[in-house]
C-alpha cells in the first residue's frame, strides 16, 4: 500500500478515535470538532478512492 493510502487511512482511524473519545467525554465542543475532522477525512479518502475501512482488511 502506498504511503499516501497510509496516511488517509491513520488519518480516518485517528479521527474515529477522537470521535469515540469525544462522545465519551460528553463534550459538546469536542463532538463537533471530532465529527468535523472525521468528515474531512472520509471526505478526503472518497476523492482518491480510498476505502477507508480497507484497514479491517490488513488486520
Amino acid at each position: 500500500m502506498g504511503g499516501f493510502v497510509e496516511a488517509v487511512l491513520e488519518r480516518v482511524r485517528k479521527a474515529r478515535a477522537s470521535l469515540t473519545d469525544a462522545l465519551d467525554a460528553e463534550s459538546p465542543y469536542e463532538v463537533a470538532m471530532a465529527q468535523g475532522e472525521l468528515e474531512d477525512a472520509l471526505r478526503l479518502a472518497r476523492i482518491h478512492d480510498i476505502d477507508p475501512d480497507e484497514e479491517a482488511l490488513e488486520g
